[in-house]
């Protein structure tokens, strides 16, 4: 069975509601009608990325927001050097954890944005007490800093083209 990643609209923003993410409290991850405000706030200005629903088979099974980043003021500095790609909102349903899915996905992700928007590092923040998510995107080549916008640790994925 394969992949089939949808834009995330108010057309299907239903079924985004229905992954279960019952064990991830909002502090861990927004919200999915954050992650729709920020999508449109992205359109709006017209960002680069993707908000993507994730569906393997019939059954709607992870979402996540890869686009282009604005810089905030508590951007690590090397973040502040280049363009780079922002990762935020990023769930998988409950009953497809640790079964490889979401490794997939985040790299499949990945690997659409910079097909349509070109090759940037990428930087996400993980809550300071979310340890199976740090030790997943330490899997995936993202190093944290060591910086902090509240609880999140900024962990970034550099891209060295030189």
């Amino acid at each position: 069975m394969e992949f089939v990643f949808e834009e995330l609209s108010f057309g299907n923003l239903e079924s985004a509601r229905r992954i279960d993410r019952s064990d991830i409290p909002v502090s861990f991850v927004g919200s999915i009608d954050t992650l729709m405000d920020i999508t449109q706030y992205g359109v709006e200005h017209n960002c680069i990325g993707h908000t993507f629903l994730v569906r393997l088979g019939d059954e709607y099974i992870a979402y996540l927001l890869l686009g282009e980043a604005l810089e905030w003021d508590t951007d690590p500095e090397e973040m502040k050097k280049e363009p780079f790609y922002r990762l935020m909102g990023f769930v998988v349903d409950k009953k497809y954890r640790s079964k490889g899915y979401g490794g997939l996905i985040l790299e499949k992700a990945i690997e659409i944005v910079y097909q349509d928007f070109g090759i940037r590092s990428v930087a996400l923040g993980c809550h300071k007490e979310n340890i199976r998510a740090a030790s997943f995107y330490k899997k995936h080549q993202f190093q944290p800093t060591g910086k902090y916008e509240g609880d999140d640790e900024y962990y970034l994925r550099i891209i060295n083209d030189k």
